[in-house]
């Protein structure tokens, strides 16, 4: 396998300062920024009927846990039980649950290939997937606050099923309502609606784990060389992480010269398709985290000793959780490869407008030869994306690192960042060209 190379083929963020220049994207960007604030605010509506000491006394017994990361990714909302506590967590399962089942059910998989209209179908069974799990998880939570204490103090004030029955309409309307807002953003804002929520989570609590890091160096709980060891080891991974996201390979394309409109001749040019090291960007951490957090969110809230003991044995820091969180993330990478990028297609499509790997005959033999690359590709980005995601998990288990310097989040946002950047871009070149062809004026010839 020749060795990737970095994108340099992208817009300099110089040219992010025309941004204001362009109504319409201004407006995507401020209806994003909205609907991310309204996200935010959302996340400090509590719940009722729930102690707020004694939820905050037992969420601090559980920082380095897998519970802790999913208050991670609901941006603090679980720990403080808010009306969006379940944050985007049901509908990411859902959606993982739907594209497995494209694979093996044929129903769905026509649907997939009839284009759009089966596009909005399958997103209609995941928004349906989507509250069932949200029902399933919020059941859950209520029963394990129920039996919840903190320091002498029982989480729920007033249990029953009234608090039950309020729990799960709060938390499945507050799952509804993010994956609405979810869905606006991708439409009318710009970037990826979940994505961008997942983001904003992560970005919120961040400077509680900059606050709560130099508290624990004022202690002494940690070492101000080690502290300084952690920044520098942030920026570097940031750096890594952004080299690795740009970098890709290039399958260079000959086009052969044909014929048209009497003695015109088109093509004969040179390109290349570029093949990105890591296709699947940021979905597998996500869809691994989500897989993982499921079952041990019920076991942590459950009053059964045998899941309180499987949920301890998965949290982070153990040998089984980074095995499972592991293959987890590398099946991911292979899966979503495979869902986004179909070798078959782009030789087909080669083909049809007379295009060819030099050395390659057209073809199976092309769908064959993109095949190997983007394996190799994948196993390289997959190990890549595994061990930026595991390797703060030494952090965790021998120090008391804040959880938020993890590779999982660090990953998302830097991978969140530079997609919506591209999108940004992308947008000014459009105008570009746009502006472009309204200056041009052809005159006929007298």
């Amino acid at each position: 396998m020749a060795m990737a190379t970095a994108n340099d083929g992208q817009l300099p963020l110089a040219g992010l300062a025309n941004i204001g220049q362009i109504p319409e994207l201004r407006k995507r960007i401020l209806f994003t920024l909205g609907m991310l604030i309204v996200y935010r605010i959302g996340a400090h509506v509590p719940t009722p009927g729930i102690d707020p000491n004694a939820l905050a006394a037992f969420f601090n017994q559980q920082q380095g846990t897998l519970l802790g990361m999913f208050n991670m990714f609901s941006g603090g909302a679980l720990s403080r039980l808010t009306v969006f506590a379940l944050g985007i967590m049901p509908y990411i399962s859902a959606s993982i649950i739907l594209q497995l089942m494209t694979t093996v059910v044929p129903q769905l998989e026509s649907l997939k290939k009839e284009g759009e209209s089966g596009r909005r179908k399958i997103n209609q069974y995941t928004r349906y997937g989507t509250v069932l799990l949200a029902i399933f998880q919020g059941l859950g939570i209520a029963y394990g606050l129920e039996s919840m204490q903190a320091g002498g103090l029982s989480v729920v004030i007033d249990p029953g099923w009234s608090f039950r029955m309020m729990t799960v309409i709060t938390l499945t309307a507050g799952t509804a309502f993010i994956m609405w807002v979810g869905e606006q953003i991708t439409a009318r804002g710009i970037g990826n609606g979940i994505s961008l929520i997942i983001y904003a989570g992560i970005v919120a609590n961040l400077p509680v784990a900059l606050a709560h890091t130099l508290e624990l160096a004022r202690t002494g709980d940690l070492q101000p060389l080690f502290v300084l060891f952690l920044l520098v080891m942030a920026v570097a991974v940031t750096g890594f992480i952004i080299f690795m996201e740009r970098a890709q390979r290039r399958i260079p394309i000959q086009y052969a010269k044909r014929q048209v409109s009497g003695r015109m001749m088109v093509g004969g040019e040179t390109t290349h398709l570029p093949l990105k090291v890591n296709t699947a960007g940021v979905i597998p951490p996500i869809f691994a985290s989500s897989i993982i957090l499921f079952p041990v969110t019920l076991a942590n809230f459950a009053p059964w000793p045998i899941l309180k003991d499987a949920a301890a044995w998965l949290s982070p820091g153990h040998i089984l959780y980074m095995v499972i969180y592991g293959a987890a993330i590398l099946f991911f990478c292979f899966f979503y490869t495979a869902v986004v990028f179909n070798p078959d297609d782009t030789a087909d499509n080669l083909r049809k407008y007379g295009g060819f790997v030099p050395g390659i005959r057209p073809g199976q033999k092309t769908s064959e030869y993109l095949d190997v690359i983007l394996t190799r590709l994948t196993l390289a980005g997959g190990l890549y994306v595994v061990a930026i995601c595991l390797l703060p998990e030494i952090l965790i288990a021998n120090y008391n690192v804040p959880f938020y310097f993890g590779g999982t989040s660090m990953l998302i946002v830097v991978g969140v960042t530079m997609d919506t950047a591209a999108q940004i871009q992308s947008f000014l070149i459009s105008r570009q060209y746009e502006g472009l062809m309204k200056r041009v004026r052809i005159h006929g010839r007298t």
